[in-house]
């Protein structure tokens, strides 16, 4: 059975949304880390392991939270 109108939750953890975050979040999360630790990395130096965690989990939340605020938006009118 299909919600008619899901909360921003339920949204936020749909297979579609989740997935196109992941997506967004593997492009954007590399780039950072090649950006914000590439010499280190290259240089074979401690990384920051917080830091590579983090470049990969703000884009993931961040387009997951809007990807699903659209959808609310765009499903609720």
């Amino acid at each position: 059975m299909t919600q008619l109108n899901p909360s921003l939750l339920q949204l936020a953890f749909s297979a579609r949304i989740m997935r196109n975050a992941l997506k967004v979040s593997l492009v954007v999360g590399t780039l950072l880390n090649c950006l914000n630790q590439g010499e280190a990395i290259l240089a074979g130096g401690a990384i920051s392991w917080f830091h590579l965690v983090m470049n990969y989990m703000v884009p993931f939340c961040v387009a997951n939270y809007s990807a699903a605020k659209n959808e609310k938006m765009r499903t609720s009118d």
